[in-house]
């Protein structure tokens, strides 16, 4: 983890700095100022230094948990981070559990009713919403049950707990939707696998109850492949967060990403790109220990 992380942090740097932009312009709007205000902002903001230096002063500091001053914020990017990160997670958290409570069950059905008319319906269904870019099926949503059905409000995150469920349900469900479908068509693929299965038949043969079959011993050798693929949606949901983020107007750390880049606002960019490493690095260990939950034989080796 500590490798993965030093290597995406040198590249993260290194490709923020690549990027054709002006942060001094930046910070002063494009206005005029003198060689002397120039020179103390570069200095401030140790843009004097040569690159090596400049990397040095902000990984050394992230690893304190101090990742520097925006240039535009004129704040710790820590405290910035800080007050947005609740709300990106919040939103992370609801779409995974919103997936898994829809796709498994539709994995199952469709194993189950293989080739019948509903395994093909939800078969087209997961299809298209594994081929929607997240911001189309954010806007989609939006139009139909905010602006159209007005079920759900168009932005905002609300106050309370409740409000905030509330507020929060219709961006999570348009994250959740390209990792419902693609997860309902690996749990399809898997139970189908163990239906087909030897021990599947001799626990048929001895009259044990279909469903106990389905739910008890088939899905549980089924899931490891869920796991994993879900691990690595639930880390890309953190990228698709960004754009459902600035769709409904949640001001999470999506929304302070896309202006830090407009802006050229390096402590910004760097620190919460490299956060969202950390975070695909972490959801990842965790799963790994879940493995050895589930299946004991991964804790023997």
């Amino acid at each position: 983890m500590i490798l993965i992380l030093l290597a995406a942090s040198i590249l993260i740097f290194c490709m923020v700095r690549i990027a054709p932009s002006d942060p001094i312009a930046s910070m002063t709007k494009g206005k005029k100022i003198s060689d002397e205000t120039r020179q103390a902002l570069t200095e401030q903001y140790h843009l004097d230094k040569s690159l090596p230096e400049q990397y040095v002063i902000w990984i050394t500091g992230a690893i304190h948990g101090d990742f520097g001053d925006s240039f535009d914020y004129k704040r710790p990017v820590a405290s910035l981070i800080g007050e947005r990160l609740p709300t990106t997670l919040q939103i992370v958290l609801m779409s995974a559990v919103l997936a898994l409570l829809i796709a498994i069950p539709i994995g199952i059905i469709c194993a189950v009713k293989m080739n019948t008319w509903l395994d093909r319906l939800l078969s087209i269904m997961t299809l298209v919403f594994v081929a929607s870019p997240v911001f189309l099926t954010a806007i989609i949503l939006m139009i139909v049950f905010a602006l159209k059905l007005k079920i759900f409000p168009t932005f905002g995150a609300g106050k309370t707990f409740v409000e905030n469920l509330y507020y929060l349900f219709l961006p999570s469900l348009a994250l959740s939707m390209n990792m419902v479908a693609l997860i309902a068509r690996i749990t399809r693929s898997n139970m189908i696998e163990q239906l087909n299965s030897n021990y599947t038949t001799t626990a048929v043969a001895k009259g044990i109850p279909y469903r106990k079959i389905v739910l008890k011993h088939c899905l549980k050798n089924a899931v490891i492949p869920v796991i994993t693929v879900s691990s690595i949606q639930v880390g890309s949901m953190i990228i698709g967060a960004v754009l459902v983020e600035n769709v409904f107007a949640l001001g999470g750390i999506g929304d302070i990403l896309i202006s830090s880049i407009k802006s050229s606002d390096y402590p910004v960019v760097q620190s919460i790109t490299l956060l969202m490493v950390a975070l695909f690095v972490i959801i990842n260990l965790i799963v790994d220990i879940v493995y050895a939950l589930i299946d004991p034989r991964i804790r023997l080796e």
